[in-house]
């Protein structure tokens, strides 16, 4: 797994946006979010976008789904022919639709020779996307549709993933016998609403039952903190193995 970006919004520490790649052994590659920057990202580390099976949105937020409109048009004009899965919260397509339109006008309905499949996750139900198990638990992060923790079951490691969010049981439930939950870091102990700080998450470190958990999403002041933090933090270009993590 590569965090092709692991910045927040605004570019802080000179990052991208939040874009992370995973390989697996079952079946093509998948992206966890796709911000603005994300086509920058994967070509820097000489990535393929065309492999990609899947993408997994957190929450529509520029900086968590803007990138899709770039990554489709490039399957388009790289003549893609695998279908492409966008999975996200209720309100997805509507959203993407209006994103192409604005970045391209007439791009949304442009007939491709692939396929965009639009899934609508549904906290609570259980789905599968592109051969992956996906559960989503909907979050505390103002962002005009249900934004969404999410974990992924990959070749029998549970990821999970904040995505932005306040602190909320959701966060306990998707890490439950996760191997890894990528966690917002935004502050290192400011509290602002819709986001989590390093002291929260500290604070609820006995009740998160996961192998590991990397920091992701951080501003300028967590990053001139890193020195302090309990956990290991992300970096574009971050790579990292993951193996199966049995619950205690």
């Amino acid at each position: 797994m590569t965090f092709a970006g692991a910045g927040d919004a605004f570019g802080s520490g000179g990052r991208l946006q939040a874009c992370v790649h995973i390989e697996r052994v079952s079946g093509p590659p998948v992206l966890l979010d796709c911000g603005a920057t994300s086509m920058t990202a994967l070509k820097r580390l000489q990535i393929e976008p065309n492999e990609l099976a899947a993408v997994f949105v957190s929450h529509l937020h520029g900086d968590h789904f803007g990138g899709l409109p770039f990554l489709i048009l490039d399957g388009q004009f790289r003549r893609r022919t695998q279908p492409l899965v966008v999975a996200g919260p209720v309100g997805l397509r509507a959203r993407l639709a209006e994103a192409m339109e604005v970045c391209y006008p007439g791009s949304s309905t442009v007939r491709r020779k692939f396929e965009v499949e639009v899934v609508e996750l549904q906290p609570g139900e259980p789905a599968s996307v592109a051969g992956i198990g996906v559960s989503a638990w909907e979050v505390d992060h103002a962002s005009g549709a249900p934004p969404l923790a999410l974990r992924l079951d990959v070749d029998d490691v549970g990821i999970a993933y904040t995505g932005d969010t306040a602190w909320t049981d959701a966060i306990v439930r998707a890490s439950a016998g996760a191997g890894l939950l990528i966690a917002e870091c935004y502050y290192l102990d400011k509290e602002i609403p819709y986001h989590l700080n390093h002291r929260t998450l500290l604070a609820h470190r006995d009740d998160l039952d996961c192998a590991r958990v990397i920091l992701t999403h951080m501003s300028a002041d967590m990053l001139s903190h890193l020195d302090e933090a309990a956990f290991e933090a992300a970096h574009d270009g971050l790579t990292v193995e993951l193996k199966a993590h049995r619950r205690s």
